[in-house]
């Protein structure tokens, strides 16, 4: 028989993506909730770096029609936060030569809109950047919830909270968080180790 405990950590567990893409194919709205919720943050990611805050939301929604629409036609499950990324980068290209030419249109003086790439092609050093970032991502996710809320309050959060603060609020002693933090890290190292993380 399951704990309550062990249940809620199996829900929350991430599914591969083989599970996923499996699900979603055969019409399950929680596989497709699931599959956005845990590339959400790679999609978003793309034009917030391109400097396109305002045009983010817009061009994750365009992405997740495209992910929609094409992912049967997937052919390699292991493949689909490349794809992913190949097609949020050309997403945001596309956006910024018709906010170009639309301010063109509007007005002759473009000049404060960002260059656009000379390239249509993802630079290889800015495709490893996101590579390892949603790598990065799936190992959190990976961890146990207390280990995931420990790391990211200690190591994501600017500016640094206290360990008082995050002893309260992870209810454990604040002598303990060094010993916790330490075997938490020590589960991340491996998990990233075991994913080929460099």
């Amino acid at each position: 028989m399951k704990t309550a405990a062990k249940a809620q950590l199996e829900r929350r567990k991430p599914s591969s993506d083989d599970r996923l893409i499996a699900l979603c194919l055969k019409g399950d709205q929680q596989a497709w909730a699931d599959l956005v919720d845990k590339y959400k943050n790679l999609i978003y990611s793309i034009p917030i770096k391109l400097g396109m805050h305002d045009d983010a939301a817009d061009v994750f929604q365009s992405v997740c029609v495209d992910l929609l629409s094409d992912l049967p036609r997937l052919r390699q499950p292991k493949a689909l936060p490349k794809w992913l990324i190949q097609v949020c980068y050309h997403k945001c290209l596309d956006y910024r030569t018709r906010a170009k030419k639309q301010v063109q249109l509007e007005d002759e003086n473009a000049d404060n809109l960002p260059a656009d790439q000379s390239s249509s092609s993802l630079p290889e050093e800015v495709m490893a950047q996101l590579q390892r970032e949603q790598t990065i991502r799936a190992v959190m996710s990976s961890l146990s919830p207390r280990c995931e809320r420990m790391v990211r309050m200690l190591f994501f959060e600017t500016p640094p909270r206290p360990y008082e603060v995050i002893a309260k609020e992870l209810g454990i002693a604040t002598g303990s968080i060094g010993f916790i933090r330490g075997r938490c890290l020590s589960r991340l190292k491996k998990q990233l180790e075991k994913m080929g993380f460099q």
